[in-house]
C-alpha cells in the first residue's frame, strides 16, 4: 500500500531535522515528502491529524534522557488514527536513556502504529565538541540502512509493534551534580548577551519557546530549555552562558563522553 510520508520534528539546532528528513526522503523514494516542524511556538498551535494512508517519521531531541517535557502537551494532541510511524530520538553522544521508549509509548497512545524506532547522535546542544558535526556522513549512511529495513518490514505487511531500548517505568530525568556529588538545578539558567550583539534577531526567531524579547534580544521573557539555538546560531557569538553549575556540567560531559556513540535502531 502506498503511503504518504511526512517528516515531523522538533529541532532547534537542526540535528533532529537532518535525521528525520533524511529518513523520510529515503522512505518516500522520490515521491513528495511532506515536512512539518513543531519547533517554534506558532507551529505547535496547528493540529496534526493523520490516517491509515500516512507514514509519519517523528523525531525529537533527547533532553536529560527523556522526551523534552515542554513537548508533552503538544504531542498529546496528535491524532494518529492508525497511521504508521517511525519514532526517532537524537541525543548528544551521552545516552538516550528512556527517551525512545517514551516516544514510542506517546505515539502509540495517540493512535499511531509504531513500526520502527531509532536513536541517532547529533552535536550536543551545550557543546561544539561533544558529537561535533553530527549527524555526519557516517550517521546518514546508517539512516539509509535503517530506511531499507523499515521499507522491507512495511512491504512485507508485518504489523508487529516495535519495542526499543529503555526502561518502563521511565527513570527520572538526568540531573547534573556539583563536586560534592550533590544534585544541582540548572533549569532556571538563561543565556547572557555580549555588547557585540547586532540585534539581527536570529535568536528571537530561533527560540523554540518564544522566550527572547523581540524588543530587546538581551532580555528573556520566558523559560530557557538549553536547546542551544541562540548560542549556536548567533553570527557574532554574542549569546553565552556563565552559570558555574552549567559550565561545570558542560565540561564534565565533554571530558567523559568523548568516544563516538553509534546509532541504534529497532525494526
Amino acid at each position: 500500500m502506498k503511503q504518504n510520508v511526512t517528516a515531523m520534528y522538533f529541532s532547534p539546532t537542526g540535528t533532529t531535522e537532518k535525521v528525520v528528513r533524511g529518513l523520510a526522503e529515503f522512505l518516500a523514494e522520490g515521491d513528495t515528502c511532506k515536512t512539518r516542524s513543531f519547533t517554534l511556538p506558532e507551529e505547535r498551535k496547528n493540529p496534526a491529524v493523520f490516517g491509515l494512508d500516512d507514514l509519519v517519521v517523528l523525531g525529537v531531541p533527547v533532553y536529560a534522557g527523556r522526551v523534552p517535557n515542554v513537548l508533552l502537551p503538544y504531542l498529546g494532541t496528535l491524532e494518529g488514527n492508525g497511521a504508521r510511524a517511525v519514532a526517532i530520538t537524537v541525543y548528544g553522544n551521552r545516552n538516550y536513556d528512556d527517551a525512545l521508549v517514551e516516544l514510542i509509548d506517546l505515539l502509540t497512545s495517540r493512535g499511531f502504529r509504531v513500526a520502527a524506532a531509532g536513536a541517532f547522535v547529533g552535536e550536543h546542544s551545550f557543546s561544539r565538541t561533544m558529537g561535533a558535526g553530527r549527524p555526519d556522513g557516517r550517521d546518514m549512511e546508517e539512516v539509509s540502512r535503517f530506511a531499507a529495513k523499515v521499507k522491507e518490514k512495511l512491504e512485507a505487511g508485518w504489523e508487529a509493534p516495535v519495542s526499543g531500548a529503555g526502561c518502563r517505568p521511565y527513570r527520572p530525568y538526568y540531573r547534573p551534580k556539583n563536586p560534592l556529588g550533590e544534585f544541582v538545578d540548572i533549569r532556571k539558567v538563561t543565556p547572557k548577551t555580549k555588547e557585540t550583539c547586532t540585534r539581527c534577531m536570529i535568536c528571537v526567531n530561533s527560540c523554540p519557546m518564544g522566550s527572547i524579547d523581540p524588543e530587546d534580544p538581551k532580555r528573556m521573557i520566558g523559560i530557557c530549555i538549553k536547546c542551544g539555538a541562540c548560542v549556536k546560531k548567533c553570527p557574532v557569538g554574542a549569546k553565552y552562558y556563565d552559570d558555574s553549575n552549567y559550565l561545570r556540567h558542560k565540561e564534565e560531559l565533554e571530558a567523559q563522553f568523548t568516544a563516538r556513540r553509534a546509532p541504534e535502531w529497532f525494526v
